[in-house]
C-alpha cells in the first residue's frame, strides 16, 4: 500500500463577515495516498473550496496541521510559499485563461514566472500540449477554442512546472456531459502516466464514480465519512452521501474504479 501524500489533522478555518465569525472547517482530519485520484465532495457551502485553498496555502487556517509530500506547510515562511506552490497545479471551473495570450503563451506563463529559460519553456510547452491533445493549437487564442479545449489548456498550464499534486476545483461543472467525460479521461491518463496525485473537488456524483478511487464526504465543515468510492456510496453513513445516493438511484449498478495510489 502506498504511503500518505497529504496528511491533514485538526484543521480549523473561519471567516469574519459583518462583525460575525463563521466557522467553515471545524476540525478536518484527512489522508490522501500518493498517486491516488481522491474526490472531496459535498453540497454547496460545505467548505470544499476552502479546504483546497488551505492545502495550497491561499488561505491560512487558525489551527491544525497540513503535511504535503513530507513537508509541513503551516510553518512555511512567506519566501518559501512560492516554491511550495510551484509544486501544486490548480485547475479552475472557469478556466481563468489570459485572453490576450495564445494557448502556448498561457501554458508558458507559470514557467516565465518561475524564471525558466526560453528554450526550456518552448520544449516544455510543446511536450505538455501534446500530452493534453492540443499539439496543433499552440498559436490559437482562447476565444477560438471550445470549452473542453479551454479546460485542456488549463490542465496543461497546471502541469507546466511538473507539479507533484494537482488540485481540481469543479473542473468539469461548466462543461457538457460528453466534454466532461473527455476531461476526466485525460485526468485519469495523466494520473497513470505521471503518477500524479490528484484531488478532485466536486458536487457531481458521476465525477466521483468515474474518476476517483477514494472519496471524502464533507458535511457542515467536517469529514462525515471517507474511504473507497464503492465502500462509501454502497453503504453511506452520512446524510450527505445518503442524499446523493437518493438523487442518483442507479448509481449502485454502475462500474467502479479499482485501487488507487502507486
Amino acid at each position: 500500500m502506498s504511503g500518505a501524500f497529504i496528511e491533514i489533522r485538526g484543521l480549523h478555518k473561519s471567516f469574519r463577515s459583518r462583525g460575525r465569525e463563521f466557522a467553515v472547517l471545524k476540525g478536518i482530519d484527512l489522508t490522501v495516498r500518493k498517486g491516488d485520484v481522491f474526490g472531496i465532495m459535498g453540497f454547496s457551502g460545505a467548505g470544499k473550496s476552502t479546504l483546497i485553498r488551505c492545502i495550497n496555502r491561499l488561505e491560512t487556517p487558525e489551527a491544525g496541521g497540513i503535511t504535503v509530500d513530507g513537508q509541513e506547510i503551516m510553518s512555511l515562511r512567506p519566501e518559501e510559499l512560492g516554491a511550495y506552490r510551484r509544486k501544486i497545479g490548480i485547475i479552475f471551473q472557469h478556466f481563468n485563461l489570459l485572453d490576450s495570450r495564445t494557448v502556448a503563451g498561457n501554458v508558458a506563463f507559470p514557467l516565465e514566472i518561475a524564471g525558466t529559460g526560453r528554450a526550456a519553456i518552448a520544449r516544455r510547452v510543446e511536450e505538455i500540449l501534446e500530452l493534453v491533445g492540443l499539439g496543433d493549437k499552440g498559436d490559437f487564442y482562447p476565444g477560438q477554442l471550445s470549452g473542453g479545449q479551454k479546460q485542456r489548456v488549463g490542465i496543461a498550464r497546471a502541469l507546466a512546472n511538473n507539479p507533484a499534486l494537482l488540485l481540481s476545483d469543479e473542473a468539469t461543472s461548466a462543461l457538457d456531459p460528453l466534454t466532461s467525460l473527455s476531461i476526466l479521461d485525460l485526468l485519469i491518463e495523466i494520473n497513470r502516466k505521471l503518477g500524479l496525485t490528484i484531488v478532485l473537488i466536486t458536487h457531481e456524483l458521476d465525477v466521483i464514480r468515474y474518476a476517483c478511487c477514494s472519496v471524502a464526504v464533507l458535511e457542515n465543515g467536517v469529514i462525515a465519512e471517507s474511504g473507497s468510492v464503492k465502500k462509501v456510496f454502497l453503504n453511506p453513513v452520512s446524510e450527505t452521501a445518503k442524499l446523493f445516493m437518493k438523487i442518483n438511484r442507479d448509481f449502485s449498478s454502475r462500474e467502479w474504479r479499482d485501487g488507487g495510489g502507486i
